[in-house]
């Protein structure tokens, strides 16, 4: 059984989401702002379980973040939970990319109405709002950036992205529309959930098995940590340095992301 006041207490929701639009975009919203979107355990050679059990206590009982495939899979137990009626797409990122990528994004397709909305509070890149599944359809995130989907005859549908490069994770800058993902709303099955969550924790050319990656949503803004790197957006202050100490690269993602590992922990991640 899902523990629905638990995860609300988790993303700070004083009561249950409304069953429309704006309620799926009020929990999506509270859920990026209280949990990060987090690699460390991959980085730290554990397994990536993306049960419901494994990983409601992860990200709830035990205040951590995750991945896209953590974070969907608590999303979508959450929606089920509070009768929205929701299902699995699956991605590819394009931010970065030079050949086509691989399906190794999760978000979620939620009908309202009868009317299709994508929902996604676990795309690590930046904040990305609801969006109501429409060629052309655009919205606008707290943080200033716009955001379109379109058509795409190879891949489906394409979300995009126009805005400022210091609210995302340093991927995909430049002026105008730039690409995020790809996806189809082909059936996505457990098994195909978990092939790619196995690649993405343990394929020598996953993103995550090559760089430690924290990141979090900011009321107005956005935060990263990669590897030593940490940058900030607050409002329109920008903050930007590179940690050389282990002791305040583990204070930071205590007192910024919430995440608390022990000093051994840190130490094992090789970052210094």
């Amino acid at each position: 059984m899902f523990d629905l006041n638990a995860y609300l207490a988790r993303i700070d929701l004083p009561a249950r989401p409304t069953k429309d639009a704006e309620g799926l975009a009020r929990v999506q919203r509270a859920h990026r702002l209280a949990i990060p979107f987090e690699n460390l355990d991959v980085r730290l050679g554990r397994e990536i379980a993306i049960d419901s059990a494994s990983v409601f206590a992860k990200l709830v009982t035990a205040r951590r973040g995750g991945y896209c495939f953590e974070h969907n899979r608590l999303f979508l137990d959450a929606l089920a939970a509070t009768g929205f009626a929701a299902r699995p797409l699956l991605a590819r990122v394009w931010l970065g990319a030079t050949a086509v990528p691989p399906l190794t994004h999760t978000l979620s397709l939620v009908t309202i109405a009868g009317e299709h909305w994508i929902a996604d509070p676990g795309f690590g890149g930046s904040y990305a709002p609801v969006m109501r599944l429409a060629d052309g359809e655009t919205a606008e995130a707290p943080d200033g950036a716009r955001f379109m989907l379109a058509r795409d005859t190879e891949h489906g549908w394409v979300l995009l992205r126009d805005g400022d490069a210091a609210t995302t994770d340093g991927r995909g800058a430049g002026p105008g529309w730039q690409r995020q993902y790809s996806f189809t709303l082909g059936e996505v099955h457990d098994s195909d959930l978990a092939m790619g969550n196995w690649w993405s924790s343990s394929a020598p050319a996953s993103r995550f098995t090559n760089a430690t990656i924290v990141s979090i949503v900011l009321p107005h803004g956005f935060a990263t940590l990669t590897d030593r790197d940490y940058r900030r957006r607050a409002a329109s202050t920008d903050s930007a340095a590179e940690i050389t100490d282990p002791r305040v690269y583990r204070m930071r993602l205590s007192m910024m992301f919430g995440i608390d590992l022990s000093a051994e922990d840190v130490a094992a991640l090789e970052l210094f």
